[in-house]
């Protein structure tokens, strides 16, 4: 349990925190603001007092600052081995995204979160280096990443989650290839 802490910025920075990872472990329905509050330390009011509600709790927890790598003069090719490695931080136990993503699946407000941030940040980027029909082409990309992390992450497939990353970096490079320019 974390120590309440006499400074309010550190005392929110305790709430989010664990609220992300109750959020990414337990999904949104399954957190509760009680569980969160006890976790960190804290009364409940005081979670309440931060952000109002568990939906402000859960927005303020998954607001993440999407920076994707810089992708120009790399060769689709080796795409997977750039993406992978940030894909796999973000998508990762650990994630930032996580919560999001086991969310999304029966919450709408994290599902158009997820969608905003693949539509302002990770479609252009993938999308300019297509050889036509950009937006189709990053959404197939965008599947195959999201597929990958549910089945890794959420579902637990063993071969997902024992391969290594640069394993998986190989064994996607052609598909996230094929998808850019065939």
């Amino acid at each position: 349990m974390a120590a309440r802490s006499s400074d309010p910025e550190a005392t929110r920075a305790a709430i989010l925190g664990v609220a992300r990872l109750q959020f990414g472990e337990r999904g949104f329905d399954r957190t509760t603001i009680r569980s969160v509050a006890t976790a960190a330390g804290v009364d409940p009011a005081l979670v309440m007092h931060y952000f109002r509600n568990k939906a402000g709790l859960f927005a303020e927890a998954s607001r993440v600052d999407v920076r994707i790598p810089d992708l120009s003069g790399v060769p689709p090719e080796r795409l997977a081995s750039v993406l992978v490695p940030f894909f796999v931080a973000d998508w990762g136990p650990d994630g930032r995204l996580l919560p999001l993503l086991r969310a999304a699946a029966s919450n709408r407000a994290a599902a158009d979160t997820l969608v905003e941030m693949f539509t302002e940040y990770v479609a252009p980027a993938l999308g300019a280096l297509a050889v036509d029909r950009p937006e189709e082409r990053a959404a197939m990309i965008g599947s195959q990443v999201v597929g990958v992390a549910v089945a890794r992450h959420i579902i637990g497939l063993p071969a997902l989650v024992d391969m290594d990353d640069a394993t998986l970096a190989d064994w996607l490079g052609p598909t996230i290839a094929r998808y850019l320019t065939a």
